[in-house]
């Protein structure tokens, strides 16, 4: 027992020193390769002439980007140190300049692209919901404003025939609360009725419309069970065909338990039929929702074939439904703003659309 006790403190003695011995071991290696390195680029520096490098002021910036870095900043596993090029910053959310800029500073390019932006950032304006809080309040706001800025100040805009605005629009950016589905005519002919039509047009304290879309949007979008993709719109010389992509249980857990899907995901892309009825020179679009109908969407599962080949004849339900009192599914909107790849509608409440024209066009299948 002794003996072990002796060995046992011998050792513990012992791990320093040859700890000790290996330090000192490696850093005379260290600087021994130190010295040897020193004195091969003394060598080569001593027996290689240097050339002079001309650099022709032609020299265009791609070959010097396309040349490797230097050896000495690649050496030891070490990435180089490549500086960026400077690049002029972008006069759209800097400032003014260029020859698109007005005399009183306003710029039509800049005011689109920050509308496009701001589209990005909010989740084309889903990300400000009044229903879960007042946060990015101040964000729609300033949006709200700048589209309102853009229409005043182009006022030849408005759109003066049907021509003008025909074919496939893609919604970017929306100042509605409660689901930017609000831009199909069936929603619209929904607002229209309570806010028109309706001889109460207040409950709980708020307009009767708003709490409709705020009691659809908690039934239908609680725990991520459904979700709205692309909102689009296709226009003809007699027809407004919006459209909504929605999935349903794109997302489905155990909370904290699970791992994986509990339900597959499906859905489609749900297209509402409105007939034009009439379109003023001073931007009013009129419009009748004859049916609604269904399309698959590439990739996404459907409910079966049997699903598409439904039409529901909403215009001719509609008038049936006591509180409509006969009347058909009318609905309007305000052109204020359209050109070439730019669309800007308004409600009857005064909140407003945003459309571009498509980077990838879909273009409606109503053949099916």
């Amino acid at each position: 027992m002794v003996m072990v006790k002796m060995r046992s403190s011998l050792f513990v003695r012992l791990v320093p020193l040859l700890l000790l011995r290996t330090t000192a071991v490696s850093e005379a290696a260290f600087v021994k390769q130190q010295q040897q390195q020193q004195q091969q680029q003394q060598l080569l520096s001593n027996s290689v002439t240097p050339v002079p490098v001309v650099v022709s002021m032609t020299t265009t910036a791609s070959s010097l980007m396309s040349s490797p870095p230097p050896i000495s900043a690649r050496v030891a596993g070490r990435r180089p140190s490549l500086q960026p090029p400077l690049l002029a910053s972008s006069s759209w959310f800097v400032g003014d300049t260029g020859s698109d800029v007005a005399e009183d500073g306003f710029s039509l390019e800049k005011r689109k692209a920050e509308l496009l932006q701001l589209g990005a950032s909010l989740d084309r304006g889903q990300s400000y919901n009044p229903t879960s809080g007042e946060y990015y309040g101040d964000r729609m706001a300033i949006a709200k404003q700048k589209i309102e800025d853009l229409i005043a100040k182009n006022p030849d805009k408005v759109p003066k025939q049907l021509q003008d605005f025909q074919g496939e629009w893609e919604l970017i950016f929306s100042t509605v609360p409660h689901g930017i589905f609000r831009s199909s005519p069936f929603f619209l002919a929904i607002q229209e009725a309570y806010e028109t039509n309706a001889e109460v047009k207040e409950a709980f304290g708020e307009p009767k419309a708003n709490l409709f879309f705020r009691l659809h949007e908690l039934q239908t979008c609680s725990w991520g069970v459904s979700k709205v993709g692309r909102v689009a719109q296709t226009i003809t010389s007699d027809y407004v065909y919006s459209e909504f992509d929605t999935s349903i249980f794109s997302l489905t857990v155990i909370p904290i338990l699970g791992w994986f899907k509990l339900l597959p995901t499906f859905g489609g892309c749900v297209v509402t039929a409105a007939k034009i009825t009439d379109f003023t020179k001073d931007g009013l679009l009129k419009m009748t929702v004859d049916y609604t109908t269904s399309r698959p969407v590439p990739g996404l599962q459907g409910l079966g074939d049997w699903i598409w080949k439904i039409k529901v004849p909403v215009g001719a339900i509609w008038k049936f439904l006591p509180w409509n009192k006969g009347r058909e599914a009318e609905c309007q909107v305000w052109l204020r703003y359209c050109d070439e790849d730019f669309r800007i509608a308004e409600d009857s409440s005064g909140d407003f659309f945003v459309y571009s024209r498509p980077v990838i066009p879909r273009p409606l299948d109503l053949a099916q």
